[in-house]
C-alpha cells in the first residue's frame, strides 16, 4: 500500500480557479451544505455544471464525455462539496456508474446511458443493500429469474439514496441460487424505476430529512440488454465499483459546512482551544486531500488502488466525526435542527448524521478488512 506524494498542475489549478469563480456567480443556489450532501438535489444546477463539462468529466468523448483526468474529476468535486453545491442530482451516476458501466457496459448500454448522464439528463441511484444483510452483501436475497426476453425481478433494497428522484437504480442480485460459495451467482441489472412492480418508500431520517429509501420490486421485467456486464460477475462488479465510491472527497467533506460555519461565528476568537482545534482539523483536511489526490492520480496512471481507497474512507469517515465532536464541544451552543441555515442548526444536522457516515461506502470494520486483506498478500 502506497501512497506516492503529488502536487496540482498548473492547468488542474486553473481548473480550481475556474470551478471557484463558477460558484461565486452561483452562490444564490448554495446553501449551508452543513451534511450529508447538505447542499441536496437541483436537477436544473446539475445541468448547468453539466454545460461546463463537469458533469461526466472522464467519459470518454466517443460516449458523449470529456475525457477529462480522475484528478480534473477531483477538482471539480472537491470545491462543488466544500461549497456546499446542489450535486445530489446526478452524483451517483457521475461518481460511479458511469465508470462502471464504461467498464463492463455493452457498446449499446454504453451510447444509451453515457451521454445522458454527461449531460446530466439521466439520473441513477444504487441497489446493494438489503433489510437483515447489514454489511454482509453476498447475503442478498433479492432474485431475478429467467423469463421470455429478460428477467424477472424480486427482492427489496434499503437505505438507497436518493431513489425517489433518480431515474433508474443499478440492482445487486441473485440470478443463479446459492451455493457453497456465496460470491457466485450474483448479476447486476439497469432497472427502470418508473417499471410495473416498483415500489419506492422513504425511509425519513432522524431530522426529518428524505434522503434514503427502501425500493421494492414485485415480479419487475428486466430485458436482456439491460443486464450490465457478465451473469454471475456481479460481485466482482460491485467490488469494482465501490473503489469508485470510497476515496473521493465527499469521504472527508460531509461535515465541513460545520467546520466553515465554526470558523465564521470565531473568527475573532483568542481563545488557545479553538485555535488549536482549528489547527488541527486544517491540518488533517490538508492530509486528506492529498491521500484523496494521490488515488486519482493513481488511477489515472492506470493503477487499481483498491485498499487505499478503503484506508481514505475510513480514515474520512473516522476524521468527520471528529470534526463534528470537537464542534460541538467548543462551540457553546445547543443544536437546533429547527434552525437549519444557523450554526445550531448545522451542528443539529451533523450529530444526527453522524452515525450513517461510518457506514455508507462500507463499514470501518469492512474497510479496515479489505486494507488489512491488501497488506498481507
Amino acid at each position: 500500500m502506497h501512497f506516492p506524494p503529488t502536487v496540482l498542475t498548473p492547468d488542474e489549478r486553473s481548473l480550481r480557479a475556474s470551478v471557484r469563480e463558477f460558484l461565486h456567480d452561483e452562490r444564490s443556489r448554495i446553501g449551508s451544505g452543513s451534511t450529508n450532501f447538505g447542499g441536496g438535489s437541483d436537477r436544473e444546477f446539475s445541468r448547468r455544471l453539466a454545460d461546463r463539462g463537469w458533469v461526466g468529466m472522464s467519459i470518454p468523448t466517443e460516449f458523449g464525455g470529456h475525457g477529462r483526468t480522475a484528478v480534473d474529476r477531483f477538482v471539480v468535486v472537491t470545491e462543488l462539496l466544500a461549497a456546499g453545491a446542489p450535486v445530489s442530482a446526478h452524483w451517483i451516476a457521475d461518481r460511479q456508474t458511469a465508470p462502471s458501466i464504461l467498464k463492463f457496459g455493452t457498446d449499446a448500454q454504453k451510447r444509451c446511458f453515457l451521454p445522458r448522464i454527461a449531460k446530466a439528463e439521466c439520473t441513477f441511484c444504487i441497489g446493494m443493500s438489503e433489510p437483515d444483510s447489514g454489511s454482509d452483501l453476498a447475503s442478498i436475497r433479492t432474485a431475478a429469474t429467467r423469463t421470455d426476453g429478460g428477467w424477472l425481478l424480486t427482492g427489496t433494497k434499503v437505505w438507497t439514496s436518493g431513489a425517489h428522484e433518480a431515474d433508474f437504480v443499478l440492482v445487486l442480485c441473485r440470478t443463479s441460487p446459492l451455493g457453497e460459495n456465496r460470491h457466485e451467482g450474483m448479476s447486476q441489472l439497469i432497472v427502470d424505476l418508473t417499471s410495473p412492480g416498483v415500489a419506492v418508500n422513504p425511509i425519513i431520517s432522524m431530522n426529518g430529512a428524505h434522503h434514503f429509501n427502501e425500493v421494492v420490486f414485485d415480479q419487475v421485467f428486466v430485458p436482456d440488454d439491460l443486464l450490465l456486464g457478465e451473469e454471475g460477475q456481479g460481485w466482482r462488479q460491485v467490488n469494482s465499483e465501490l473503489a469508485y465510491e470510497r476515496s473521493g472527497p465527499d469521504r472527508w467533506l460531509s461535515t465541513y459546512g460545520l467546520f466553515r460555519a465554526f470558523l465564521g461565528s470565531n473568527a475573532d476568537t483568542t481563545s488557545d482551544a479553538v485555535t488549536n482545534a482549528v489547527g488541527r482539523i486544517a491540518a488533517r483536511y490538508r492530509t486528506l486531500h492529498n491521500l484523496s489526490l494521490s488515488v486519482a492520480r493513481m488511477i489515472d496512471e492506470g493503477g487499481a488502488p483498491a485498499a487505499e481507497a478503503a484506508l481514505v474512507k475510513d480514515l474520512g469517515t473516522v476524521f468527520e466525526k471528529q470534526v463534528a465532536e470537537t464542534v460541538r464541544d467548543l462551540a457553546g451552543i445547543s443544536p437546533d435542527i429547527d434552525a437549519p441555515e444557523t450554526e445550531a442548526g448545522i451542528l443539529a444536522d451533523a450529530i444526527f448524521s453522524l452515525p450513517a457516515l461510518t457506514i455508507r461506502g462500507g463499514t470501518t470494520e469492512i474497510l479496515r478488512g479489505a486494507a488489512a486483506k491488501e497488506l498481507i498478500r
